[in-house]
């Protein structure tokens, strides 16, 4: 290449001289004497550049900048093998995925079997009761009355009022923060019955894509196949419930157990609780009122603090739903803590625990939670 661009006249001079000097070799000598010789001419030395590599750097346009946040487009350093070893070693089914809302990255184990939800499905129950009111069907302000044959079982802060009054009517939005923020099986019932049953939250379940997530019959016939026992209305007082289920035979009582946790009416993936978390935080599912509206009721959930908040550092926030199912010693169908993480400087994380079928101790379950939100906190920003 070098070659190529020097000046012709340097290869005519060359050509010339080369010439002259066969030509003369081939001449038989004269007898005349020589010419003179001419002094040479001294050309001056044409300077040589050096030869240099080839630059193989890559070429970066200008405006192209390096990502200022390495954790968008793939998991922290360590998380996944961290978390890996924290799902291996717990004992009996679990199920762990985590989400980046505001990247390109899921991590999930045994993310798309089916684990019980229990109260987790409550969430679902709010979003639905949100997408009805940005459809204009209802209102937050609609009240909804409830009577002692509405009653339900388990938790139910709200049946004392109900049995001193003999009927209440909450607005949909006090039962939003009964049913959500303390678990309320009854403000719950109530809220389905509002806008179609369990069939409207299914429907608002498939119109949004939600995927694996299933949605049982209501409260009450969802306990109640889960224990064998059948359902009597006079079983949500007085502890009706309990006190029926355990004068069931203790074979009928496993074998009930057994055909839920094989097959849960009320499952879902972890893989798509956390997807359906991420795609509301986005607002992908819900109006930019109700979406904030949606995520402040989370954030003011008040069971399960020693679940998955208890392992985030002070800073991050934290909106979320619990779920805890009836125990059949030594075996627990369900117990459950998902939802989002909020760093301090805005990234989110959708977080979802779920444990089916665990022997372990209610401290380890927590444990396992908290070691969960804690390496997820821990791999922030790297």
């Amino acid at each position: 290449m070098l070659l190529t661009r020097r000046p012709r006249r340097i290869f005519a001079i060359i050509a010339g001289l080369s010439l002259s000097a066969c030509a003369g070799a081939v001449v038989p000598p004269s007898s005349a004497p020589p010419p003179a010789k001419r002094p040479p001419v001294a050309t001056p030395a044409k300077p040589t550049a050096p030869v240099r590599e080839p630059d193989r750097r890559p070429v970066v346009p200008a405006t192209t900048k390096a990502p200022a946040d390495p954790g968008f487009s793939r998991p922290p350093p360590g998380l996944e093998d961290n978390i890996f070893q924290l799902w291996r070693a717990f004992p009996g089914k679990t199920g762990i995925a985590v989400q980046r809302i505001d990247g390109d990255w899921q991590l999930a184990w045994r993310g798309d079997d089916l684990f019980p939800q229990q109260s987790v499905s409550k969430l679902w129950v709010a979003l639905a009761v949100l997408d009805a009111v940005d459809a204009g069907r209802i209102t937050l302000s609609d009240r909804v009355r409830i009577g002692p044959d509405d009653l339900t079982l388990f938790s139910q802060p709200i049946a004392a009022r109900v049995l001193a009054e003999g009927s209440i009517s909450p607005t949909v939005a006090e039962l939003l923060e009964q049913a959500v923020n303390r678990s309320d099986n009854t403000a719950n019932d109530s809220l389905q019955r509002h806008i179609g049953g369990p069939k409207a939250v299914r429907d608002f379940i498939t119109r949004k894509r939600l995927g694996a997530i299933r949605f049982g019959p209501g409260e009450r016939l969802l306990q109640s196949q889960i224990a064998g026992v059948t359902w009597d209305q006079s079983m949500s007082r007085n502890r009706g419930f309990e006190a029926a289920r355990s004068r069931l035979p203790a074979d009928v009582r496993k074998a009930a157990m057994d055909r839920y946790l094989a097959d849960p009416i009320d499952g879902m993936s972890p893989a798509a609780a956390a997807r359906a978390l991420t795609r509301l935080a986005r607002g992908e599912l819900l109006s930019p009122e109700s979406t904030k509206y949606a995520l402040d009721l989370l954030e003011r959930t008040r069971t399960g603090p020693n679940r998955i908040r208890a392992g985030l550092p002070p800073g991050w926030r934290w909106g979320h739903k619990t779920g805890t199912g009836q125990n059949l010693p030594p075996i627990t169908a369900g117990y459950n803590d998902i939802g989002i993480a909020t760093a301090p400087d805005g990234t989110r994380y959708a977080i979802v625990v779920l444990l089916a079928d665990t022997t372990a101790a209610v401290p380890a379950r927590m444990q396992l939670m908290q070691a969960v939100s804690r390496a997820v906190a821990a791999g922030h920003g790297k």
